[in-house]
Formats: structure tokens, C-alpha cells, sequence
């Protein structure tokens, strides 16, 4: 999934949650060796927004805080691979900046009013980066992605379909005995938002993504972190454009049902190129063997770049995501906005499944895709009786962030 929903990876939350908790329990420790341990301090976390030489302006999850700095405030810069406070390092004001997340221990102030900064524990930007680097590096180089077919209790596995432009395949994933289970929260793919889980909470149809070792036939995948989420595609005509509540109705095309489409904060919203569309729908075609429609040339062959992809980004969700992969391109795709979109247009979005389906939320929202929902119609998977939801490929669409 952070670029943006989706779109950048982010260990941020993940970053701030980890260093409360461990923090937490150290404190006591600490402040039990002073004679104002009967006062109990107050923790703020969030990011470093303006840096003054008497004060730490920091933004957190309800708003800003300001924390006074005084002659005693002490500074100690914890890892973003080892956040554990008890490791972190004596640090100076000078090393904290702009960007940095932060836990500081802060008590009343005589005034009754401001807080005065006892402890300021800081991971720094520059940290954090480098951590999310190697972190994607990892899941890109030793990752899959796939949409969940079939969970075995019986034998502790779960069979995955790898879609890219020109096909699928299927991988047997088994979980390593260490393996960690997650699941993407409500509306969300964002893997620092995900929750502890297990295999029991994974159903067919799931997103899945998992890290681990695939086997040199690659027909099986020994797993040790599995990420899943219940989405759903979504594709529709627009009937009309709230932009005051950033609200789409929109007619369901495989229900015929009238449907609202919120757009929210963390929602993105993308406009397909019309050219690369249509090649990327050529590719879907020959891939499944269907007839060209009407007006197109025949197929060309999945050379290198004909896909607009760099090379071996074909594997697609099955496989590695290299530079120039599908997801990567998505997120230079330009940019839109609901007022953008026309009455008329067509477009297609991935929610979490819901019981409402006449109100979802999008995550991602991409517009010009009639090209893909043709192909889906050629190659026979959007007849009555399947739908057109359960065929189309939208590449990128179905993507969810890596960790």
C-alpha cells in the first residue's frame, strides 16, 4: 500500500507506537529515581513541526503541543531499527530537527499552564528512511502479492493467485513456524495501521501479501510475515459529483445499483494514461487467449517495455516489484481530484468489503479504465454469472502498501 492510501511506505505510526510502549516501561525506572516520581509525567508523541531554543513544537494525532525546554530536559536519540529506550544514545537540541518523531516526558510547569520537557526521546527522519528503504528492499526482493483462493486448516496453508498483465499463477504458501499474521484495518492499506491476526482470520478473496522464501519451482512459498485485508474492486459510471462533501455517485455495473463513493483524506485518486491503457488491455487479451475487439491491431508480444513496465516488471503482483513496476508507475500517474471527474466517466475503485455496498469509502480510485473493462468483456470473464468485478484487472488497483 506510504505513498499516500497506498502509495508511500511508511514506518512512521509503527515508529511512534513501538516507542511508547517500550517506553513506557522504562519510565518507571526512571522518574522512580527522582524526587518528583510522585508527580506523574505526561507523554507526547507525534512529529517535530518548528524548533525554537526555549521550546519543541510537536504535532501529534489531535493537534500541536508546545513543550518547554529547560536547563535540565534531556535528549536521547533511539534507532529506528532499536527503538527500545533503554538503548538510545545521550543526544544534544541541535541533533533533533524538523521531521523527527519524538516521545517527550513533560510535567506541569509552576504556571499551571505549559509543560516543561523532562526527557525528549527522538528516532530522526534521516533514520526512519533509511529503515523504510531496507524494509521495501526486503519485502520487494524476498515479497509476493496475491489474491487469496483457498485457506487448508488441515494442513496450515493457503493457496495464492499471482495475477499480472498477461496471466496468473498459483503458489501454495505455507507459514514458517515463527510466521507473524496481519490484517489491514477498516479502510485502510496502510501496513503500519494493521493489526495482529492470524490464518483463521484469512478468507478466500483476501489481499494477501507475504514475505519469506519461494521455492526454485516457484510453486511454493514458506512464509514468516503474512499481511491480508478484505477489498474489493468496484467499477462504475458516474452519475453525478458532490465536490462540496467529495462524495461520487455512481452506477455499479454489475449490479446496476446506484452507489456512493466517498473520497476521503487518505484516498487516491489517479488518472490512467490513455495509451499505456489501452496497451496494458492488449497485453490482458493475448495473455488470456480472447478475441481483439473491434478497431484493435492484433497483439504485440510482451517484449521488455511494451507494457510501458521495465524489464521482468511483468511478474507483477506474483513476483518481485522492481523499479518501473506497475505500482511504482500508479504513483507517477497524474493526480486528480473529484472535480475532475465528468458525468459519464467510468471509473474503478478498491474498498474494504463492506454488507453496505450503497456507501463504501475508496482507497484508491483510478479513472480511464475502459480499456481494461473491454478486455474483460472480450476474454468472456465479465459475463452474466461472474461479473465484471470478479474479472477485471486493473493493474495497480488491487495493490496494498508494502511494509
Amino acid at each position: 500500500m506510504n505513498r499516500g492510501v497506498s502509495n508511500t511506505i511508511m514506518l512512521q505510526n509503527t515508529v511512534l507506537t513501538v516507542f511508547i510502549f517500550l517506553f513506557s516501561g522504562v519510565s518507571g525506572l526512571v522518574f522512580a529515581q527522582t524526587p518528583e516520581a510522585a508527580i506523574r509525567p505526561t507523554y507526547i508523541a507525534g512529529d517535530v513541526t518548528a524548533i525554537g531554543a526555549r521550546s519543541i513544537v510537536i504535532t501529534t494525532k489531535t493537534g500541536q503541543s508546545e513543550v518547554i525546554l529547560t536547563e535540565k530536559t534531556a535528549f536521547k536519540r533511539a534507532s529506528a531499527e532499536n527503538m527500545n529506550p533503554a538503548t538510545a544514545t545521550p543526544g544534544v537540541l541541535a541533533d533533533v530537527g524538523v521531521g523527527d518523531k519524538v516521545t517527550v516526558s513533560a510535567l506541569l510547569a509552576s504556571d499551571g499552564k505549559s509543560m516543561n520537557a523532562r526527557t525528549v526521546y527522538f528516532v530522526t527522519k534521516a533514520d526512519i528512511a533509511a529503515k523504510n528503504a531496507k524494509d521495501a528492499a526486503e519485502w520487494q526482493k524476498r515479497g509476493i502479492m496475491g489474491r487469496v483462493v483457498k485457506v487448508d486448516p488441515q494442513t496450515n496453508q493457503i493457496n495464492v493467485e499471482l495475477r499480472s498483465l498477461t496471466g496468473s499463477s498459483n503458489v501454495t504458501l505455507t507459514p514458517k513456524e515463527s510466521a507473524k499474521f496481519l490484517r489491514y484495518a477498516q479502510d485502510s492499506i496502510r501496513f503500519d495501521e494493521a493489526k495482529d491476526s492470524s490464518i483463521a482470520e484469512v478468507k478466500a478473496g483476501d489481499m494477501l501479501r507475504a514475505l519469506g522464501d519461494r521455492s526454485a519451482d516457484g510453486m511454493s512459498f514458506s512464509a514468516e510475515k503474512v499481511v491480508t485485508g478484505a477489498f474489493q474492486t468496484v467499477a462504475g459510471t458516474v452519475k453525478s459529483i458532490d465536490a462540496a462533501k467529495n462524495e461520487v455517485l455512481i452506477k455499479n455495473l454489475q449490479t446496476g445499483k446506484d452507489v456512493t463513493v466517498v473520497i476521503g483524506d487518505t484516498s487516491v485518486l489517479k488518472r490512467f494514461p490513455a495509451e499505456m491503457a489501452e496497451q496494458m488491455a492488449r497485453l490482458q487479451i493475448a495473455g488470456a487467449g480472447g478475441p481483439r475487439p473491434a478497431g484493435q491491431g492484433p497483439a504485440q508480444p510482451a517484449t521488455p517495455g511494451a507494457s510501458g513496465q521495465a524489464p521482468g516488471a511483468e511478474r507483477g503482483f506474483g513476483g518481485q516489484r522492481p523499479a518501473g513496476s506497475i505500482e511504482d508507475m500508479l504513483d507517477r500517474f497524474p493526480n486528480i481530484t473529484s472535480v475532475d471527474l465528468k458525468v459519464g466517466d467510468i471509473i474503478a475503485l478498491s474498498s474494504t468489503k463492506n454488507v453496505n455496498m450503497d456507501r463504501i469509502k475508496a482507497i484508491k480510485l483510478i479513472a480511464g479504465v475502459e480499456p481494461f473493462l473491454r478486455a474483460a468483456q472480450a476474454t468472456g470473464v465479465g459475463q452474466r454469472g461472474q461479473g465484471v468485478q470478479a474479472g477485471i484487472n486493473i493493474p495497480g488497483l488491487d495493490g496494498v502498501s508494502f511494509p
